[in-house]
């Protein structure tokens, strides 16, 4: 196993967050905060960064005010940033921090900025998404 994985997932358990799959050869994990409203995050080890994404929900057939409103939002996150995947077809929460000096502390600010802007705007994410 990874030792950067292994590092990784003992930070998640000592942040008591539970790891609900994992995926050793791709050396990334999916775990669940359901109180901070976290559900299948993706934290991902891609020497020399991690990435950490968050599914948000599907682009509308007529997005409207989406992109704009996602842009306005980054403005005011205070790690990571609402993105498009590659298909243009979905809204994530993506960050990414080095692997090199990772440490507990940097991981958990880029979790818990996640739970912030969830608490901040998911209200009006569902309802842009919805449109």
């Amino acid at each position: 196993m990874s030792e950067n994985l292994d590092r990784v997932k003992d930070y998640l358990l000592s942040l008591d967050l539970a790891i609900v799959a994992e995926n050793e050869p791709e050396e990334l994990v999916v775990v669940d905060d359901e109180e901070s409203g976290i559900k299948n995050l993706v934290i991902d080890c891609e020497p020399p960064i991690v990435v950490i994404e968050q599914i948000i929900g599907p682009v509308p057939a007529e997005p409207g005010e989406l992109f704009k409103r996602l842009l306005q939002m980054n403005n005011g996150l205070v790690h990571g940033a609402f993105v498009l995947d590659d298909t243009g077809e979905r809204v994530l929460f993506r960050d990414t921090l080095q692997l090199e000096n990772l440490d507990l502390n940097e991981l958990e600010g880029s979790i818990r900025a996640l739970s912030l802007a969830l608490a901040e705007h998911g209200a009006e994410l569902l309802s842009l998404l919805k449109s």
